[in-house]
């Protein structure tokens, strides 16, 4: 991968970011629902959500395939606790764990659902590998991750400014499709862009702080950045500004389908 992300990070900056998630998640609901859109054809009755976060498309899967069981699993226990108190869903297991070392029996669930989770992962075939594993023959993984041109905006104000890694990188098309390759079949991958527009920087910052998806990847500037270079950093971004007056956040979103052979 691209950058390398430090998991006891990232599950306490979900876990911290639990309370404030949902009300600033428009776009993480937007994506979701679309992977949704999905799965109206599919009928399973052992469903995993990868990556369940606050739980927000627990009772959504429960209402759309009657699973006889819920498997909601994220690596952030603090995400889970809430979601246990906030989601009321029959036959549904709330577990803390690792997508890379799933703590699940081989052939033992018909469908897996991932919404915005595995772009976390830092060994993809690992993953890959572990859902081939916990799949039974013939069943599906859904998933949204994002790609490598995700808020390039931001990454390009950043550069004008210092060499640090200020975006988190993610995974491109084609290495997503060769991780994925040995363990799955591959029933379609599509790309699609989803624009975010603010009136002022502040918004998009202070969203991608309420889900917990500021910058937690290796290599990126440890201390406190100084006013002068936050200005710069404001003035930099500026040059993407649009006629309209509100300034723009690219999201590059892979929709995948996947396949137990």
């Amino acid at each position: 991968m691209s950058a390398q992300f430090l998991k006891p990070q990232i599950a306490e900056s979900f876990s911290r970011a639990a309370v404030s998630y949902d009300s600033v998640a428009q776009l993480q609901r937007r994506i979701g629902n679309q992977l949704l859109n999905q799965m109206t054809s599919i009928s399973a009755d052992v469903v995993m959500d990868l990556g369940c976060g606050t739980g927000y498309f627990a009772p959504l899967l429960t209402e759309l395939l009657r699973p006889q069981q819920l498997i909601c699993l994220d690596l952030a226990q603090g995400m889970l606790e809430y979601a246990r108190q906030t989601r009321v869903t029959p036959n549904t297991l709330w577990l803390c764990g690792d997508a890379e070392n799933l703590p699940l029996a081989d052939n033992s669930v018909e469908l897996i659902f991932s919404s915005l989770a595995i772009q976390w992962c830092e060994d993809l075939p690992a993953l890959f590998s572990e859902v081939a594993r916990v799949l039974k023959p013939g069943g599906r993984f859904l998933f949204s991750t994002l790609g490598p041109d995700t808020l390039f905006e931001l990454r390009e104000a950043w550069s004008e400014v210092d060499q640090y890694q200020h975006v988190n990188r993610f995974i491109s098309f084609t290495d997503l499709q060769s991780s994925a390759e040995p363990y799955l079949q591959q029933l379609s991958l599509k790309e699609m862009q989803e624009l975010l527009l603010y009136d002022e920087l502040r918004g998009l910052t202070s969203e991608l702080k309420g889900i917990g998806a500021h910058n937690i990847s290796a290599g990126r500037q440890s201390g406190l950045t100084g006013k002068a270079r936050i200005m710069a950093f404001k003035q930099a971004y500026e040059q993407f500004r649009r006629a309209d007056g509100q300034l723009p956040a690219t999201y590059q979103v892979f929709y995948g389908d996947f396949m137990k052979g």
